[in-house]
């Protein structure tokens, strides 16, 4: 029997007397790319810091890889192979962008803890740190502190420090938020090389982002997921067009965005 890269089983989380997630279920294989959608409030970013052990929920299993982690710490997770990024850039703004990468590189090459004074010699850390730059199109601001960068160019970083480590699930929340459209086109496109072979979720409003990026949408709507299938099947639902995507489905199929 096949095992989910990621699977969660009557998921649920209340916080209070107020019941947020209301039983999830969902299976991911290895190497699909989801879009989770749904209206504000639907308990997508709440789902996410389930999955990323932020939160721990209420009842209900989390599976990674066939392991359960509902109840392990966001660092147990990463180091079980999840990485996630967030709505807000989460980078060290005063390191440079070859400093940020190395950062998360030296976990996932077994150096935990090492003196700054020693990395200049760590051959294995340097080269794939040299290569994640050029993979996020980010070998020309090498040296470049982190604060100085674009908005879309910090975004960029965060996503090549997120799959820094290696891991085999990535999360991704909101990645495309604040860009331009000439923008979100190019990180499109560059989160689908980054993420080849990896198994991808990312919460996303842009419909053109959701339909350009996903193999499979989720569509969350009050804790649960009404919708699990193709983009062209979750489009053609009567009931996600009610309950959420409406004018913006007939809109993205006469215009083909």
């Amino acid at each position: 029997m096949s095992t989910y890269a990621l699977e969660l089983k009557d998921l649920r989380k209340n916080f209070g007397k107020t019941e947020i997630i209301r039983g999830v279920n969902l299976a991911v294989n290895s190497g699909e790319r989801v879009a989770v959608i749904g209206p504000n409030g639907a308990g997508k970013s709440t789902l996410f810091n389930l999955i990323s052990g932020r939160f721990g929920p209420t009842s209900g299993d989390i599976l990674l890889n066939g392991q359960a982690i509902q109840h392990k710490t966001p660092y147990e997770i990463n180091r079980m192979g999840l990485s996630r990024s967030f709505q807000i850039t989460n980078i060290f703004p005063k390191l440079s962008v070859f400093e940020n990468l190395r950062c998360s590189v030296l976990w996932s090459l077994g150096y935990k803890y090492s003196f700054f004074k020693f990395l200049s010699g760590l051959k294995d850390a340097n080269e794939r740190t040299d290569q994640l730059l050029e993979m996020i199109r980010l070998d020309k601001k090498r040296d470049v502190l982190a604060v100085n960068l674009t908005y879309a160019e910090q975004r960029a970083l965060e996503i090549g420090v997120t799959i820094a480590g290696g891991s085999d699930v990535i999360l991704l929340d909101e990645p495309t938020a604040g860009m331009s459209k000439s923008e979100t086109s190019r990180f499109i496109q560059l989160i689908k090389e980054v993420t080849v072979g990896k198994t991808l979720l990312t919460v996303e409003h842009d419909m053109g982002v959701v339909f350009g990026l996903a193999d499979k949408i989720a569509v969350v709507v009050y804790g649960e997921v009404i919708a699990f299938d193709t983009p062209e099947a979750v489009r053609a639902n009567a009931k996600v067009q009610e309950a959420y995507l409406g004018s913006s489905v007939a809109d993205s199929q006469a215009g083909g965005h």
